[in-house]
């Protein structure tokens, strides 16, 4: 990125033991002569690094339609402001691919495959200076046959245009690019120029016949930029706003297969919605009075409980009652008696004396 935009990012490099995929983005505003780019930069920080490696697209993927998603909300609403909010949608997927020379990987293509509905991709052989020129002829010419094989479909450059349709011809021909990078200068003849140095001699970033990085550059930036936006925009966000629209239940035609507007849509979205409110506040006033029911019959059920436990404590009470009150009766009987005989008792022992006393 920066020998393809002449500058210098700032980026740190992220480490290779991340357990998941995630994506920074980045926003830049540059500025060449009177012509201002705002770049936003976004890389995917651990793709690829997994041992399992099944679930590495789904990061960038989501990454995608949640740019789509944020488009489309702002495009739904009453009052949009389409021109001056940022467009944060991905408009150029530059996948690098390892100069193996034995083709493209199974990520890769299982990659390529999920994202090239969603983003237009233009595959770039990484360090291309690894690799001699025969070896890298057939590693192109092996990839492009993979690709094919697979139907993953690339970004394509436009030969519609009579003005560029013979250099994006020629351009197509040379995907994937096969590109070298560097942040060093070295001075050859009178000029500074971008290259990697080696014992065995030196690799110009800008010398087409080293590497297709100048190539990479014209056809990203200066030729066919806006077509890139225009396909994200017509193509890419088109077919995801397609499926989202039918998601939340809109439609062309109607069951008949006859056309329909947006407002009959929304009528009919809006009733059926209703409707389904009404049907559920239904089903929960029913289920409230079930359950309202329910618990007045056992309500019911424990009072009856309690009422015949209350009856059954009452009557052991009574008989409780009734035996105290025989045995206060038996016990007051026993008293009355023992008075009794006590008083004999007495009665007999003062006559016993008073005997006594008589006879001496």
């Amino acid at each position: 990125m920066d020998t393809l935009f002449n500058t210098s990012f700032e980026s740190t490099p992220s480490p290779h033991t991340l357990p998941s995929v995630k994506l920074k983005a980045h926003t830049y505003e540059l500025q060449e002569s009177n012509v201002r780019l705002k770049l936003t930069i976004c890389d995917t920080v651990g793709y690829g690094d997994q041992i399992n490696k099944d679930d590495s697209f789904k990061a960038v993927v989501d990454y995608i339609d949640a740019q789509f998603e944020n488009y489309l909300q702002e495009e739904l609403k009453i009052k949009r402001s389409l021109v001056t909010c940022h467009d944060s949608r991905i408009h150029i997927c530059l996948y690098f691919i390892c100069p193996t020379g034995h083709g493209l990987k199974s990520l890769d293509l299982v990659c390529m495959k999920k994202l090239d509905s969603k983003v237009n991709i233009i595959p770039v052989i990484a360090k291309a200076d690894t690799i001699s020129k025969v070896e890298l002829q057939r590693f192109k010419a092996k990839i492009i046959q993979e690709l094919n094989a697979n139907g993953v479909h690339i970004y394509q450059f436009p030969t519609d245009d009579e003005t560029v349709a013979e250099t994006n011809t020629s351009m197509n021909s040379h995907i994937p690019f096969a590109v070298v990078g560097s942040t060093e200068f070295i001075k050859v003849g009178n000029k500074l120029i971008r290259a990697r140095q080696y014992p065995w001699g030196t690799v110009q970033v800008e010398n087409e016949t080293h590497c297709d990085f100048v190539k990479l550059r014209e056809m990203l930036i200066r030729t066919n930029m806006e077509d890139m936006r225009e396909k994200t925009h017509t193509r890419h966000y088109e077919l995801y706003r397609q499926k989202r629209l039918e998601q939340m239940g809109f439609s062309d035609v109607d069951s008949d297969n006859k056309p329909i507007s947006f407002q009959q849509t929304f009528e009919a979205k809006r009733s059926n919605h209703l409707a389904e409110l009404q049907s559920k506040e239904e089903e929960v006033r029913q289920m409230f009075v079930q359950r309202v029911k329910e618990k007045e019959a056992e309500l019911k059920e424990s009072e009856k409980d309690l009422h015949a436990k209350f009856e059954k404590l009452k009557r052991d009470h009574a008989e409780e009652k009734r035996k105290l009150e025989e045995s206060r009766k038996a016990l007051e009987e026993d008293y009355l008696d023992f008075q009794r005989r006590k008083q004999q008792l007495a009665t007999a022992h003062h006559t016993l004396t008073l005997g006594k006393s008589k006879k001496k």
